[in-house]
C-alpha cells in the first residue's frame, strides 16, 4: 500500500511539473497586473505606465496599472509579495521599498531580499533642489550660507514623504555640507510644489521627472541644482551639486519591475525578455530622456547584487543621521 500512494505522490508532482510548464509555455495568457505603490501622477507611476503600454505588444497581452499607494511603498509591494507567482501580478519598486524602508520601518510586510525576483530596471533619475522663483537663493552655495546663518530658524525643505530617496538625499545634503535642514514630508509632488509656490517651505527636493514640466517653465520654481553626478541633459543650464563643492555627491532615484518569489524562471525570463526588448525602443528612450530620466540596463541577479550595494549605503546613513519613520 505504501508503494501505491508513493506511486501515486510521484505521479502527481509530474502532473503538477507538466501543468506548471504548460502554465509557463503559454505564458501570459490573459492580462498582466502591474501594481504602482505610489499615488498617479509621480514618478513612479510615469516609468510604470510608460514601461507597461511599451511591454504590452511583446508579450501580446496588456498590462493594467494599479496604484496602491501608502506606507513609503509598503503597501503596493505587500500586495505584490501576497500575490500568485504566475507572472500575472508584478509590481514597481523603487530605491525607497527596496531598499530604504527596511531600516525605518519596524512592521514591513515583507522582506525585499526574499519576496521577490528582481526583474529589470525601468529608468534612473537625478533627484533635483529647487526653490521658488521669487526666492533669493540662486545657488546651492546661496542655500549652504543661509542655512548656516539662519541656525535657530532652519530652511524648510519638502520631500514626497519619509524615508523616500529624496528625504535622504535632503539627509545626505545636510550630512555633506554641514547644515541643518527641516524635512517636511509630503504625499507626493501635488503637495509639495503648491507649498513651494505658496512659500510654506523654502526648498523642493524631488525626482525630476516629476518636476521638469515646472522647472522647464520657470515662472514658479527654479532649480537650484540636480544631485547626480553629471548634468541632466534635460536641464543642461542646471550644474550639479558636486559642482556646488560637495565633491563625489552623486544620487539617483531608480525604479524597477519585481515579480513574486517563487514565480517560474521561464515566466521571469518572457517578462525581462519584453522589458529589455521595450526598454531598447526609441520611443521609450525618447519618452524618458523628455522627463528627465536614463533607460536602465540591469535585468535579473545583476540588479540583485546592485540592491545590495543600494542597502549598505543608505542603511549607513540612516542609522547615522538616526532617521525613523516616528
Amino acid at each position: 500500500m505504501k508503494s501505491v500512494s508513493l506511486i501515486k505522490a510521484l505521479a502527481m508532482t509530474v502532473l503538477g511539473a507538466v501543468a506548471l510548464s504548460a502554465h509557463a509555455e503559454n505564458y501570459p495568457a490573459r492580462p498582466i497586473s502591474m501594481i504602482v505603490p505610489y499615488p498617479p501622477g509621480g514618478t513612479t507611476d510615469i516609468a510604470a505606465r510608460t514601461i507597461a503600454q511599451a511591454m504590452g505588444p511583446f508579450l501580446k497581452q496588456s498590462i493594467v496599472v494599479d496604484n496602491r499607494a501608502g506606507a513609503g511603498g509598503n503597501i503596493g509591494m505587500g500586495i505584490v509579495k501576497r500575490a500568485a507567482p504566475d507572472g500575472y501580478t508584478i509590481g514597481m519598486g523603487t530605491i525607497g521599498s527596496q531598499t530604504i524602508n527596511q531600516y525605518l520601518y519596524s512592521d514591513m510586510p515583507f522582506d525585499p531580499a526574499k519576496d521577490f525576483v528582481p526583474l529589470a530596471m525601468v529608468f534612473t533619475t537625478p533627484n533635483v533642489i529647487a526653490v521658488s522663483a521669487t526666492s533669493d537663493m540662486k545657488t546651492m552655495q546661496d542655500l549652504f550660507t543661509k542655512a548656516k546663518a539662519n541656525k535657530n530658524k532652519p530652511l524648510t525643505y519638502g520631500s514626497p514623504g519619509i524615508g523616500s530617496s529624496v528625504h535622504l538625499t535632503g539627509a545626505f545634503l545636510e550630512q555633506a555640507a554641514g547644515i541643518q535642514m527641516l524635512h517636511v514630508p509630503f504625499k507626493g509632488v501635488s503637495g509639495t510644489m503648491p507649498a513651494l509656490i505658496g512659500g510654506q517651505i523654502d526648498i523642493l527636493m524631488d525626482n525630476l521627472p516629476s518636476t521638469l514640466s515646472q522647472l522647464k517653465d520657470g515662472s514658479r520654481v527654479r532649480a537650484l541644482a540636480v544631485t547626480s553626478a553629471q548634468r541632466s541633459p534635460s536641464l543642461p543650464d542646471v550644474p550639479t551639486v558636486a559642482e556646488a563643492g560637495l565633491k563625489d555627491f552623486d544620487v539617483t532615484a531608480w525604479f524597477a519591475l519585481y515579480a513574486p518569489a517563487g514565480t517560474p524562471p521561464e515566466v521571469q525570463a518572457t517578462l525581462i525578455d519584453a522589458a529589455k526588448k521595450a526598454l531598447a525602443t526609441p520611443e521609450v528612450k525618447a519618452q524618458f530622456a523628455a522627463v528627465g530620466a536614463t533607460v536602465g540596463t540591469l535585468t535579473g541577479k545583476d540588479l540583485a547584487a546592485f540592491e545590495v550595494q543600494e542597502r549598505q549605503r543608505w542603511s549607513r546613513l540612516i542609522k547615522e543621521r538616526n532617521i525613523t519613520t516616528n
